[in-house]
This record gives structure tokens, C-alpha cells and sequence, in this order.
């Protein structure tokens, strides 16, 4: 009974250690006689008891890494404190099990030799405006070294750049500085386009006051002209019929007529102006005469 009992118990143990169930996103490393043998993949994987045995675990999911934060030194000799954060995968069990005694130590040693080396290359103002290059940069140094431990790195992000105190200030008082030149660029070019709008605005006032009296000098010129015309055709008109008229039987009689009444008018009126001296003709034929060559005057107006 008791031989039966520990041969269960052995057959328990050996079924314990030759059974390993490895989860999702691991590799396991697998060495036997203390040599490597292989990976497990996640699943129900079966050892050999007592001869193989799991020398490694690793996970295979993205891993971040802070990276601590140190002090570098830029090209123009400014002391710069650098922090960031680091992110890397294991891609290979083996490597990561037999290329480095302590891969995570050792990426984050080379990660932070590789950021001083890159911000030493550049001038401080660079060094924040280019922190797109700097992370590019800091991933290739540290990926071309991290193949041999089997570790893939992805990227890099600076989280934060603290520069000194002193240049912090300095730097302050510099952005002070320009937007306060901005601010009297800005309202210089804001007084100037006033002004060339005011300018503007008078300039395209006059040449309208300009074009509106030249319009209205044309308009009234056309407005007499089409008066004289109107007054002559008028006066034209009128003669003409005045001609038609003399034409008709008993015209002449008509003119010689109205030729006396004008004349008689005349006199009458001049007498009774006590100022004027009036000279009467002592032959009133000469009033008969003075008709007879208005008549005639009509007459060669209407043969003309």
C-alpha cells in the first residue's frame, strides 16, 4: 500500500514538472542539461522531467521603459536636463536570455549616452524645436545595438527639457521682448494702413466730387445747347410760318400793318417819356417810306 501511494505521489510530481502551460503575448526559455533547448509557445507545452526545465520567462508585449533623467550638454555649452520615456518589445526569447545579463539595464544605459550624444550636436534653441529628430535619432542608436539582446525598440519621447534657471529667464525675456516688438510692428502697420486708407478714401472722394462737377459742367452745357437748339428751331419755325402767312392773299396788307402799328407804338411811347426830346418828321411821308423799306426787306427775305 505504501509502494502503491509513492507511485502515485512520483507519478504526480512527474506530471507537475513535465506539464507547463504557457500564457498568451510569452515566450519561455527552455534548458536542458543546463543547455538551451528551446522556446515554449503559449499553450499546453510537455517537458521532460528533471532534465528540462524553464530557464527564462519573458513577456512579449510592448514594455515602457522611464528612461531617468540626467543632464546634457548642448552645443553652445548650455547645461539641459533631459528626461524621457522609452518603448521596446522582445522579439527574440534566446537572444534576450543569452545576448545580455540584464537587457532592460543595458538599454537604458545606451539610451541615455545616445540622447547626450544627440543633444550635443545641437544648439539650445534647436533642441526644442527638433525633438522629432532627437527621438529619431535616440531609436536608431539604440535598435541597431538592441538586435543582438532580441529586443526590438520603438520609439522614444522626451518628456521633458529643463534648461537652467538663469537661461529660463533669459529665455523668458526673450519671448517677452519679441511679442512686445510684434505688438509695435502690429500697431505701426495698423497706424500706416489708417493712414493709406484715409489717404485712399480722400484721393477716391475728390476724384469722385471731380467726376460728379465735370458731369454736372457737361450736363449743362448739353441742357443749353439743347435750349439754343430748341429756341432756334423754334424761331425758325416761326419765321417760316410768318413767311407762309405774308404768302397768302392780303399778307403784305397784314405786315404793312403791323409795320404802322410798331412805328405809331413807338412814337407814343417816346412821347410820353418826359425826359426824351422828341423830333417829329416834318414830312410823314418819311414814316410811309420808312414802311416801304421794311416791306421790301420782307420781300427779299421770302425770295431768299
Amino acid at each position: 500500500m505504501e509502494i502503491a501511494f509513492i507511485l502515485v505521489v512520483v507519478a504526480l510530481i512527474f506530471i507537475v514538472r513535465a506539464i507547463r502551460i504557457v500564457p498568451q503575448q510569452h515566450a519561455w526559455v527552455v534548458e536542458r542539461l543546463g543547455k538551451y533547448h528551446g522556446s515554449l509557445t503559449p499553450g499546453l507545452n510537455i517537458l521532460v522531467p528533471f532534465v528540462d526545465r524553464v530557464a527564462y520567462k519573458h513577456v512579449l508585449k510592448e514594455i515602457p521603459l522611464d528612461i531617468p533623467s540626467q543632464i546634457c550638454i548642448t552645443k553652445d555649452n548650455t547645461q539641459l536636463q533631459v528626461d524621457g520615456i522609452l518603448y521596446f518589445q522582445v522579439t527574440d526569447a534566446m537572444r534576450a536570455s543569452y545576448g545580455s545579463s540584464d537587457y532592460v539595464t543595458a538599454i537604458t544605459q545606451l539610451a541615455q549616452t545616445s540622447l547626450r550624444s544627440v543633444i550635443g550636436k545641437l544648439e539650445l534653441d534647436k533642441t526644442f524645436e527638433e525633438r522629432e529628430i532627437i527621438n529619431a535619432q535616440v531609436v536608431s542608436a539604440i535598435d541597431e545595438a538592441a538586435l543582438n539582446w532580441g529586443v526590438k525598440v520603438l520609439r522614444y519621447e522626451i518628456k521633458d527639457l529643463t534648461p537652467p534657471k538663469e537661461i529660463l529667464h533669459a529665455m523668458q525675456s526673450q519671448i517677452t521682448a519679441e511679442r512686445e516688438k510684434r505688438a509695435l510692428i502690429a500697431a505701426s502697420e495698423g497706424r500706416r494702413q489708417e493712414q493709406i486708407n484715409i489717404a485712399t478714401g480722400e484721393r477716391e472722394a475728390f476724384i469722385a466730387r471731380s467726376e460728379g462737377e465735370k458731369q454736372a459742367a457737361i450736363n449743362k452745357a448739353q441742357g443749353e445747347a439743347q435750349s439754343i437748339l430748341a429756341v432756334a428751331e423754334a424761331t425758325a419755325q416761326a419765321i417760316e410760318r410768318i413767311a407762309a402767312a405774308i404768302r397768302q392773299p392780303g399778307g403784305e396788307q397784314a405786315v404793312q400793318l403791323k409795320v404802322a402799328e410798331k412805328a405809331v407804338d413807338a412814337y407814343s411811347r417816346v412821347a410820353t417819356d418826359a425826359t426824351t426830346t422828341l423830333i417829329v418828321p416834318s414830312n410823314m411821308t418819311e414814316v410811309s417810306a420808312l414802311i416801304g423799306s421794311a416791306m421790301k426787306m420782307v420781300q427779299t427775305h421770302q425770295k431768299a
